[in-house]
């Protein structure tokens, strides 16, 4: 079921700027509105380069079969 949001006390310079974004990309400002928070919501659970790689880092692994094991577990387990 859909929800309706609001937003109060927009800025006129952002409004603006939000109502340009909707028209370059061929939206209704709600259209695009929603395009943002989607976009917004599903990079959330994203890890940044620097987090995966600290991931790695905080594993200590060593060897290629170490790292393989890794992936297959982390396969098996989604």
């Amino acid at each position: 079921m859909a929800v309706t949001l609001k937003v109060e006390n927009v800025p006129e310079e952002v409004a603006a700027r939000l109502e340009e974004r909707a028209r370059k990309s061929r939206r209704s400002l709600q259209g695009e509105l929603l395009r943002i928070l989607e976009k917004a919501v599903a990079e959330e659970d994203r890890l940044t380069p620097l987090q995966v790689l600290e991931k790695v880092r905080s594993l200590k692994l060593k060897t290629p079969a170490e790292s393989a094991a890794f992936v297959r577990q982390d396969r098996d387990a989604h």
